[in-house]
């Protein structure tokens, strides 16, 4: 369990759903973990437990939209631990139903971009200087969406916003590979948080059930598992790179489930 050892990692928007299933994950592999969001009880109950189970974690207030308080992130995790070797930008606006282009209001997407794009971007942009200090550099792990991956019907300002940040992760993987900073972003599929399962209609679960390949929908830990995997040095040759955990839900054409439930391989 020592994957991360002596690795200090930000996990943003780990106050609950994955971002805590990273940042428990992350503990338990080793690492130094910063939790960091606006809601400081349930931060620090994260901490609490990360710290029960052997893990060494504290709290950070930290608000996307506000940079200062990106800024004092930065510069207070590198005070407290001597270094960032991790960046998680799983903070956002999920924004499901900020509706069609023609429902948005210019308030609307510029709320979701503010959050989605221009807070990881500077997350990232203040995170760099600390990494370029490491002789091993660092990781840049983002958390994109499936969204991104195609139209649909709604969620038109989320969608766009997380496929700013799929290019925004080529952007840095590029800019900054030389110096031993890798950039990577991880797109969840449908994951059922503690948080948000009571919320998620039947009808809307069964949809997805049925365009999974898998028996199941995901949990924080499925991503927390791959977010580990970036942010250690099994993964070294890894950059740039866009990956689905979605269950193989983008990985077939869109008529699987309805053919499924016909019995019937094609038309």
């Amino acid at each position: 369990m020592d994957r991360l050892k002596n690795k200090v990692a930000i996990v943003t928007g780990s106050t609950s759903g994955i971002g805590v299933g990273i940042a428990r994950l992350y503990a338990l592999e080793g690492a130094k973990v910063v939790i960091c969001g606006r809601r400081q009880e349930k931060g620090q109950a994260v901490v609490d437990s990360i710290v029960q189970e052997g893990g060494e974690a504290y709290y950070h207030f930290m608000d996307i939209n506000a940079t200062e308080s990106i800024d004092a992130l930065m510069a207070d995790t590198a005070e407290k631990y001597g270094k960032i070797d991790i960046l998680v930008n799983n903070a956002a606006n999920v924004g499901l139903k900020d509706g069609r282009v023609d429902e948005l209001t210019l308030e609307m997407w510029d709320s979701v971009f503010d959050s989605d794009v221009r807070g990881t971007f500077y997350a990232t942009k203040c995170v760099l200087p600390y990494m370029q200090k490491n002789e091993d550099g660092g990781s840049i792990i983002n958390i994109g969406s499936m969204a991104s991956c195609g139209g649909d019907l709604g969620s038109t300002a989320y969608a766009c916003a997380k496929a700013g940040v799929n290019m925004l992760t080529q952007y840095t993987a590029l800019q900054y590979g030389k110096q031993n900073i890798r950039c990577n972003c991880v797109r969840p599929g449908l994951i059922v948080t503690p948080q948000n399962e009571a919320h998620i209609p039947d009808a809307l679960k069964e949809v997805f059930l049925s365009n999974i390949m898998v028996n199941r929908y995901g949990c924080p830990e499925d991503i927390g598992h791959l977010c580990v995997y970036l942010a250690s040095d099994e993964s070294s040759y890894v950059s740039g790179q866009i990956i689905n955990v979605d269950g193989g839900l983008n990985s077939h054409v869109p008529t699987v489930a309805q053919f499924r439930d016909l019995n019937s391989r094609t038309w």
